[in-house]
């Protein structure tokens, strides 16, 4: 992976722009990281509620079948045919018996395997496979799969830790707060960006830009570095939490005017103000928390918007967002419209997150023909240790530790 170009010195507060840029560094972490000993979100298990339920996926770039099988198990194989390679599952979910490639009709079961190949004795006694030619030999490779608060993770790696043990006590706990009970699936939607998967994961770990980055956060008091919050960083640094809670007094906005920022404006008011109504569903008062889990894996809480993001690499300078928007079987009528109006936050377009899909393209722009220059990460120290604020860099040094780790650089 090194040559005498492409070189990294130990420490976390800088980060090379080549990584970012490099065909070579993109096929390694397919290897290494997403079918390596990580586990790849894929699905919630309330999209495969039933026997025969399935959804189309990806760890990393590779497709994946996830389905539940006659006895109720989850099970996940790639999404590709083996003997020509042809995508077996066309749609994004469904329900089936079995599955059966439309290019040559290779049929199998809902663990994956081979069951059926047409034409395999031939015709009229011509023709067909061998007679050595053995379906338990034939298949998709076939990923581990486990739960955690009703998300379902896979992995390629047979050694890869339990997800109990790769998340941390912490993580699951903070995963459980919000999945707390069956949820509803509000809507969901694809989203393409023009950059590298990992500047949008810095970004998700970030928790500094917030209240720089995004207006309306600061306009409307729902995100200031001066309200009561901080980061939780998992020990490798992999997975994050960053929260803070509204402060629903008035707030002195000398320390964004003083430094003459974008983001300190005043005078502006909603036409709906009802928009930034907020219930505290979950007994903390805590009104923000992001949470992520490496290498891809995003879940948001603003206000009552609760959401997912699948973060998928589809080249070196493209990602795809996968967003899946929720609220629990149990919500109120009320309840139900605060959320779907408070959609308005998120998404390609949201209020908040539409700055999150341009930023990263900026920065893949601005470090082209990049060889040498670093990105500096020294905001908060060098550490990746949990902290009381959120004026840090911490949780992006953590990425990277981790990042360095899986791919031993």
């Amino acid at each position: 992976m090194r040559d005498s170009k492409r070189t990294w010195e130990p420490g976390l507060t800088r980060v090379p722009y080549w990584i970012y840029r490099d065909a070579g560094v993109y096929r390694n972490e397919q290897q290494r990281i997403f079918q390596g000993p990580a586990w790849n979100y894929l699905c919630l298990e309330a999209e495969i509620a039933e026997p025969g339920d399935f959804r189309t996926t990806f760890a990393g770039d590779t497709p994946v079948i996830v389905v539940r099988d006659e006895e109720g198990e989850l099970q996940a194989f790639e999404n590709r045919c083996a003997h020509r390679g042809a995508l077996i599952a066309l749609k994004d979910s469904g329900k089936a018996e079995d599955f059966t490639c439309v290019y040559h009709a290779w049929r199998y079961d809902l663990q994956g395997n081979l069951k059926g190949v047409a034409f395999e004795q031939g015709i009229n006694g011509k023709g067909g496979m061998p007679p050595d030619f053995c379906k338990e030999q034939h298949g998709p490779r076939k990923l581990r799969t486990a739960t955690v608060g009703g998300l379902v993770f896979g992995s390629f790696d047979e050694d890869v830790p339990s997800i109990e043990e790769y998340l941390g006590d912490v993580i699951v706990e903070k995963i459980e707060r919000v999945l707390s009970k069956p949820v509803a699936i509000l809507g969901r939607f694809k989203q393409t960006i023009p950059n590298n998967w990992k500047l949008y994961m810095e970004n998700v770990k970030d928790s500094y830009h917030a209240s720089l980055l995004h207006v309306f956060f600061t306009t409307f008091n729902l995100n200031r570095l001066s309200q009561k919050g901080g980061v939780i960083i998992s020990e490798s640094g992999a997975h994050h939490v960053s929260w803070s809670k509204v402060d629903h007094k008035p707030q002195s906005s000398s320390a964004y005017s003083a430094e003459k920022l974008r983001s300190d404006k005043e005078g502006y008011t909603l036409a709906d103000p009802s928009m930034l109504d907020g219930v505290d569903e979950f007994g903390d008062g805590v009104t923000l928390q992001i949470l992520s889990v490496f290498p891809g894996f995003v879940l948001a809480q603003i206000q009552n918007t609760l959401a997912i993001r699948q973060v998928l690499p589809a080249g070196i300078d493209k990602t795809v967002l996968n967003w899946t928007y929720l609220g629990f079987t149990d919500d109120t009528p009320e309840l139900r419209r605060m959320r779907l109006k408070q959609l308005n936050l998120t998404g390609s377009a949201g209020f908040i997150s539409m700055e999150d899909g341009a930023v990263g393209g900026f920065v893949q722009r601005g470090i082209a023909g990049t060889e040498d220059e670093e990105a500096i990460l020294e905001m908060g120290g060098a550490s990746i240790e949990t902290q009381d604020n959120r004026t840090t860099e911490a949780s992006v040094r953590g990425f990277w530790n981790a990042y360095r780790g899986f791919m031993e650089i």
